[in-house]
């Protein structure tokens, strides 16, 4: 039997142009699998994370400025409500638009509590590891309000808003829940419209035929998910925005299409309402923690058949984002990890 040529010698007998073609082609291959390899490790630490956390025993406590005891403990997601409405404002380095923001916040529900007895309130600021001031401008407003109506919940380090926003979801006492940036975008009065629709669908699912919802049932028992929209102000951005930023923001939305499916147009507002139920289903199933958690929400609202619509909002540009350009590559990415993620069945959905 011949004995094997070495691939050196099989190299020196191939054209220049042909070796260099080769080389490259294994480098690719190399780099091209290297890259799938880290792919779906990174999505295999992500389900392990999100088990652990799930199962997981929390012993966490919000901190009362006003009291001897200093700390109150945390409620959950599986306790019965205590309120009728929850806001959770998810906060990072946001010290010079927060307070604006939640003064008109409270403003509005106290003012509402005052010529509606039945209606009960709490705001649940997250400080996502802020390094600014954000944290001492929230316990100011404990201070003023009570630990009953206002709270802060501190996650020592920077995770991502979507992290912020399920923290505060899995640590609320509202029978309907709301997530609200902290810039103060969206007019906290739109919150109305949310209510209606969620009053609305209720009502619907509740008289549906074939449907498991008893007349027993209250509000936050019943299963809706309701997303504010920019959608009917996309001309106006359109016209006032860079070309690229349009070229941009298409190329997402095309992809978020591709991932989520039709349904939402806008998933990125961020005034979203869920009632209590929905809440629960969502938040305990939620992976990702920073850019693309709403388009995963979608996504989740879909395989878990929850309804959900959406509502236009009034909305103002605030100086000050944190979404920059480079910010799309790391959104496509996440997207990206939807799509394999749960297309695969990696990560489970826990009904």
């Amino acid at each position: 039997m011949a004995a094997a040529w070495p691939l050196s010698a099989v190299a020196g007998l191939l054209p220049a142009s042909l070796s260099l073609t080769l080389l490259l082609a294994t480098l690719v291959s190399v780099l091209v699998l290297g890259a799938a390899a880290f792919f779906f490790e990174h999505i295999r630490k992500i389900g392990c994370t999100h088990s652990l956390e799930r199962s997981a025993v929390l012993d966490a406590f919000f901190e009362d400025p006003n009291s001897l005891k200093k700390v109150v403990p945390c409620p959950s997601i599986f306790d019965p409500p205590e309120k009728y409405i929850s806001l959770i404002v998810p906060a990072y380095n946001e010290e010079h638009r927060l307070p604006e923001a939640l003064t008109e916040t409270l403003n509005y529900l106290k003012q509402r509590s005052t010529t509606d007895k039945s209606f009960s309130y709490e705001v649940l600021i997250v400080d996502d590891g802020s390094t600014d001031r954000t944290s001492k401008v929230a316990f100011n407003f404990v201070k003023q309000n009570k630990i009953d109506n206002v709270r802060v919940l501190l996650l020592g380090r920077n995770h991502g808003k979507g992290e912020a926003v399920r923290k505060g979801m899995l640590h609320s006492r509202g029978e309907l829940l709301l997530m609200l940036d902290a810039d103060g975008a969206t007019k906290v009065t739109d919150l109305e419209k949310l209510e209606a629709q969620v009053h609305a669908l209720a009502k619907k699912v509740k008289s549906s035929p074939g449907t498991s919802t008893s007349s027993s049932q209250t509000l936050s028992d019943v299963e809706i998910a309701v997303f504010g929209s920019r959608a009917h102000l996309e001309k106006q951005a359109l016209a006032t925005r860079k070309w690229y930023r349009n070229f941009l923001m298409k190329g997402f939305h095309l992809v978020v299409l591709l991932t989520a499916g039709p349904g939402i147009k806008d998933t990125q507002c961020g005034f979203k309402m869920f009632t209590r139920a929905t809440a629960r289903k969502l938040f305990t199933n939620i992976r990702l923690k920073r850019w693309c958690f709403d388009v995963e929400l979608v996504y989740l609202c879909k395989h878990l058949r929850i309804p959900m619509v959406e509502v236009s909002v009034n909305w103002t540009e605030i100086p000050g984002s944190k979404v920059r350009m480079t910010s799309i590559m790391h959104m496509v990415f996440e997207l990206l990890l939807i799509k394999v993620g749960y297309g695969l069945g990696i990560w489970k959905i826990y009904s």
